[in-house]
């Protein structure tokens, strides 16, 4: 009943459930895979990665709906690791939650570790990642939770199903790309490619000019599970000639649409019906770069083909082609976004707060900190509120549970320390506190927070990841929020719900949750850079009332710093 994956130095060990009352929803799969170093040259380099059983992207995770899993990682890599399971709410398992000095100290090499959580109430796509150092750039992997055994999805049951993982590659090692920044004070080299499915497709200078191709027979339904893995990129994704029908985000139902271009962020998951009616032939497929700001982004188009199989082998297929759209096409991203609505049936809820007992305002953005040995004296950092998260030796997961002083203090602003125009230009008094803050929340309240991007530097766009919780967006908008107006505009019926969600650049998103999950949960920009820069910060989950709302005890095996 166990088998074994293993993370490129990770073994993981793969348990169904454990109850004999529950075997008649299980989906037990056997996993056994080595570790290895590989070059991958398909990837114009010949350098060794950091990989999942020595595959880029790792292999996927299959599971059912309120299975428990075992991971057992064990480390064969000279970095410290840990591994998150990005969107898995961890109710009461924090110490499974993987983010590196927030639930738990990284497992040193040569170590080992066994995550323990179960698949409470979930189902769709969900992906697995290092959170440590930029490691995730190719440790990482999707997740597919099947729904109970004799449950239908809410749709059309697909032909067959595809996983679709984007990602971007550096020809250099990426630890030695934001190790280089970091000592400069500088942002750091954008990628060299995107990925689909770890194939970047026709890269420049490069010998190897594979695509990933997916082959499929007419007239049926596909569904493609798509991953943003990348680091520090938003994505379009469109298939020439085809339209697409989005039926899930995040793992979580929304009201079908249409849309022949979808857009994705970093830590983002969205599930879509491919519809086979087109004439024999191959279409490609393209993923490219959303942004909107003047940053600096790999503008790489990664390719790859979806191919009509045909019974006539000799037949040579013409291409049907297709271009991505413009990198800063806010409009087409604004309408994916706008199109986003949660299913809200009998058996799939929207449980929307109506009423809000926190009410919290985060201003999100750039800033420039003394540096006297950067390049110009100072470094680029980044802030929630105007306070830099400097992050612990001893994870704060820890220092709650067993009280140890002097790890982190209880008092996160809840507003920025002064109100300005938030989108209007700043070019000065750029300079950012720092400290290990986190915000302190009672079991059960619930809470809004405002996202409001600030021009500090410049406006950009902020995929923010909420670990422990998903959330209702209720609100989005241009501009400096307005506390008095844009709330009577609130979605409180159907509002999308997703553990990641994009600020738009100089606007502002709105989300609701209920704090529900006693234990400490990061709340970070999903772009790598910004993340490193100090872009996060961490709720406080008090326990509720009795065993069933308070934290469970760490396991015996878990790592020490």
């Amino acid at each position: 009943m166990m088998g074994t994956v293993v993370l490129k130095g990770l073994v993981l060990v793969i348990l169904g459930c454990l109850l004999p009352a529950v075997l008649v929803q299980c989906r037990i799969r056997h996993y056994k895979f080595n570790v290895v170093l590989k070059n991958h040259t398909r990837l114009c380099s010949t350098k060794e990665i950091v990989t999942v059983n020595g595959k880029y992207p790792g292999p996927t995770l299959v599971a059912r709906e309120d299975d428990t899993v075992l991971v057992k990682v064990v480390n064969h890599v000279k970095y410290n690791l840990t591994i998150h399971w990005h969107g898995i709410r961890q109710i009461r398992t924090g110490w499974s939650d993987g983010p590196s000095y927030i639930t738990q100290c990284p497992i040193q090499p040569g170590q080992t570790y066994t995550y323990n959580f179960t698949l409470t109430g979930q189902r769709g796509t969900l992906w697995y990642h290092a959170h440590i150092l930029w490691l995730r750039a190719t440790v990482h992997g999707a997740i597919v939770i099947l729904p109970k055994l004799g449950v239908p999805y809410p749709f059309p049951k697909p032909h067959k199903e595809a996983v679709v993982v984007l990602g971007e590659w550096w020809k250099s090692d990426v630890e030695a790309v934001i190790n280089e920044a970091l000592k400069s004070g500088l942002a750091p080299n954008v990628s060299d490619a995107h990925t689909i499915n770890g194939f970047p497709g026709p890269v420049k200078n490069c010998n190897s000019q594979e695509l990933f191709n997916l082959s499929v027979r007419p007239g049926k339904k596909y569904m493609l599970r798509i991953v943003n893995a990348a680091l520090n990129e938003e994505l379009f994704f469109k298939i020439a000639g085809h339209q697409l029908t989005v039926v899930e985000v995040d793992a979580t139902y929304v009201k079908p649409f249409k849309t022949d271009t979808i857009v994705i962020s970093p830590g983002q998951t969205t599930n879509v019906i491919l519809e086979t009616n087109k004439f024999a032939g191959k279409y490609l497929v393209v993923v490219s770069p959303f942004m909107d700001a003047p940053i600096a982004v790999d503008n790489a188009t990664g390719l790859a083909t979806l191919h009509y199989a045909t019974s006539n082998r000799s037949t040579t297929l013409a291409t049907t082609l297709t271009a991505p759209p413009p990198i800063n096409a806010t409009q087409i991203s604004d309408s994916f976004t706008k199109s986003l609505k949660a299913l809200n049936s009998n058996k799939f809820p929207a449980l929307v707060p109506q009423t809000v007992d926190h009410s919290l305002f985060f201003t999100v953005g750039l800033g420039v900190n003394p540096c006297s040995t950067c390049v110009n004296g100072s470094r680029v950092v980044a802030a929630i509120n105007n306070v830099t998260f400097v992050m612990p030796t001893i994870s704060l997961l820890q220092a709650h549970y067993f009280n140890i002083k002097g790890v982190f203090t209880a008092d996160f602003p809840a507003n920025p320390p002064t109100p300005f125009n938030y989108t209007g230009n700043q070019v000065t008094n750029v300079a950012t506190t720092t400290g290990t803050r986190v915000y302190k929340l009672p079991y059960n309240a619930t809470v809004q927070l405002i996202l409001q991007d600030t021009a500090m530097l410049t406006p950009e766009n902020h995929p923010f990841h909420l670990h422990g919780f998903n959330f209702f967006v209720v609100g989005r908008g241009v501009g400096n929020y307005n506390p008095n107006t844009d709330p009577k505009k609130f979605n409180l019926v159907d509002p999308v719900e997703r553990n990641t969600i994009g600020v738009p650049s100089g606007g502002w998103t709105a989300i609701r949750f209920r704090a529900d999950n006693p234990g400490v949960w990061f709340l970070h920009c999903h772009l790598e850079i910004h993340t490193t820069w100090g872009l996060k910060m961490a709720f406080l989950v008090d326990n509720g009332k009795g065993p069933n709302q308070s934290i469970i005890p760490p396991p015996t095996d878990f790592p020490k710093c």
